[in-house]
């Protein structure tokens, strides 16, 4: 028997060897084409990796940036809510000394002239006092006054600075120049 299964295995024995050989070869074939591909992809993925490393680098840097934005904000606030209160207690004493001039500004009460003085004191309206006042009557205009007196409409005025002749009132005392020649 050793004669014949010599005999049919060395037929068979090459061809299996061949066939063997051949799936070895497609096999490799496949695997190098495979290889092939997974060479191109990792190449693909490389540049999207550097991509995604460039993108972290940019968020990174980004965040650093927010983050001192954030401190410079905080400092900022900070500071206007100093200012703002140092302006705050300015307007407050600015209104204060407004305050005080406005009160100082009213005019002072007026006194009812005396009905019993004597008309040489000039107290009562339309009369001239000792000491050179006028006390303003219903009807007086600093002209009429002057022209009454015999003195200038402008040497008037001179006399009583502060006097508004468009609101002479009954009562109030202006000054008089003495008369010229």
């Amino acid at each position: 028997m050793d004669t014949i299964s010599r005999e049919n295995n060395t037929n068979y024995l090459p061809i299996a060897g061949v066939l063997v050989g051949v799936i070895a070869l497609a096999v490799a074939c496949f695997a190098l084409v495979k290889a092939s591909a997974a060479s191109k992809a990792l190449a693909a993925d490389s540049d999207e990796i550097a991509k995604i490393d460039t993108i972290e680098s940019t968020a990174n840097s980004a965040e650093q940036s927010a983050q001192s934005a954030n401190a410079n904000i905080t400092k900022l606030d900070s500071s206007l809510s100093d200012n703002f209160n140092q302006i705050t207690t300015k307007f407050g004493s600015i209104d204060a000394s407004i305050a005080k001039l406005q009160e100082s500004a009213k005019p002072a009460p007026r006194v009812k002239a005396s009905k019993s003085a004597p008309a040489g004191e000039g107290s009562a309206p339309g009369t001239v006092s000792s000491d050179g006042t006028y006390t303003v009557k219903s009807g007086d205009s600093l002209a009429k006054i002057a022209r009454a007196n015999g003195v200038s409409l402008a040497d008037l005025e001179a006399a009583n600075p502060g006097v508004d002749p468009k609101r002479l009132k009954v009562g109030q005392k202006i000054n008089l120049p003495t008369k010229s020649q």
